[in-house]
Formats: structure tokens, C-alpha cells, sequence
């Protein structure tokens, strides 16, 4: 498959073009600094900004999209920045007429309860509150959107910490809810996350819906 990654040498970014390229897709990786994309035979590094009139055209003629876009969590406009970017990409890729685009959300968004998000808990970490809060929105908006052919995953509620050292090779999947290790938020290794998102890009499998993914 000819895939697109955005936001190519983030945290997340990084494990994804790594991933597709040892599977042996053709990955172009979309990066402001193409200097530090991960260097493969099959990776092609090219400089983008998703806010750039020009944008759409370069989503072109690929077989799916990841986006992995993050302003950066130390970003003081990260809400702001966040939106804008986020919106810039599904437009995007609605005028690319993009087959499948992968949304990496944050986990404020998955239920703890009946109507309660985790990111309204009082635990939830204020200091990234405006960036999952504008994950949030952007999942809201996508859920009703038919013009474009989006997939949203939520990284476990414990994806920055708490995960496990080393990578199990595998992973399970929700829906809505956090996923949970015993009484303790499930995580799960960046490598494994990668894992979950190179087999649902290849699948294909979760079109118009929102999902989560933690270790086993």
C-alpha cells in the first residue's frame, strides 16, 4: 500500500513509519524537519504544513492517511494550534478524496462512566487539558461527517505512563471506554500502538468509528 503519515517524527509518528516501512508499504512521512524522519528505502521524507493552501494536493493518490499531527503538549496555543491543523487535515483529505484517514485522538474523550468523559475527572492532568480537549472536539465533529472517509483511535488512558517496558507484540481493542488493567487504566508500549494502527490502516476496519487499543 502507498501510505501518508502526518506528523511523521513524533513520538507516535516515528513508531508508525517504522512500522508501515518493515511491513513493507511505500511511506511517505510528513514532517517539518524531514531531517529527523527515520531513514528506510521505502520511506520518502517530504517537508509539509498541514495549514498550507497547498496541502490537499499532496494528500493525493494514496491508498490511506495516518494522521499523527501534535502541535507538541509543552505548546501553550497547543488548543488552538490543535484545532486549526486537525481541521486543516480532514479538509484536506476530504478534497484529496482520501479512501481511509486514521485521526491519532488523545484517550481524554473514553468514558470512565455512563456520560462521564475522562478527561471531566478531577484527575485528569490540567496541563494538557486544552490539547485532549481539542481532540475531543475534533472527534465530536468527525462523528457526524460522512464526507470523509475518517477512522479515530484513542491511545489507552495510560499510553504516556504506566506502559508496559518492552513491547508485547500484541494488543486488544475497545470502543468508547477506557480499557482497564484491573482497577488500573491500562497502557501500552508505543511499539504495540504502532502495531494496532498498521493493521487498522491495512484493514481498513473501523471506517466512521471511534476505537481504543492497550496491552493484553
Amino acid at each position: 500500500m502507498n501510505i501518508a503519515v502526518i506528523g511523521a517524527t513524533g513520538y507516535v509518528g516515528n513508531a508508525v513509519v517504522k512500522e508501515l516501512a518493515a511491513r513493507g508499504h511505500q511511506v511517505t512521512a510528513f514532517a517539518r524537519n524531514t531531517g529527523k524522519v527515520s531513514e528506510a528505502a521505502n520511506v520518502k521524507a517530504v517537508a509539509a504544513d498541514v495549514n498550507a493552501a497547498d496541502f490537499a494536493g499532496k494528500l493525493a493518490g494514496f491508498d490511506a492517511v495516518v494522521s499523527a499531527f501534535n502541535p507538541g503538549w509543552n505548546n501553550p496555543n497547543i488548543g488552538a494550534d490543535f484545532a486549526k491543523g486537525a481541521a486543516a487535515i480532514t479538509e484536506a483529505a476530504k478534497t484529496a478524496q482520501v479512501p481511509y484517514l486514521l485521526v491519532v485522538g488523545g484517550a481524554g474523550s473514553l468514558y470512565v462512566a455512563p456520560n462521564l468523559q475522562l478527561i471531566d475527572t478531577p484527575e485528569f492532568p490540567q496541563d494538557i487539558f486544552d490539547g485532549a480537549n481539542a481532540a475531543r472536539n475534533l472527534l465530536t465533529d468527525l462523528r457526524d461527517r460522512r464526507d470523509v472517509n475518517w477512522a479515530f483511535i484513542s491511545p489507552p488512558a495510560a499510553f504516556y505512563e504506566g506502559s508496559p517496558s518492552r513491547p508485547q507484540g500484541k494488543y486488544r481493542s475497545g470502543k468508547d471506554e477506557v480499557l482497564m488493567n484491573g482497577e488500573a487504566p491500562a497502557g501500552i508500549h508505543v511499539d504495540d500502538l504502532a502495531k494496532a494502527i498498521a493493521d487498522d490502516v491495512e484493514q481498513k476496519a473501523h471506517l466512521h468509528q471511534r476505537f481504543t487499543v492497550a496491552e493484553v
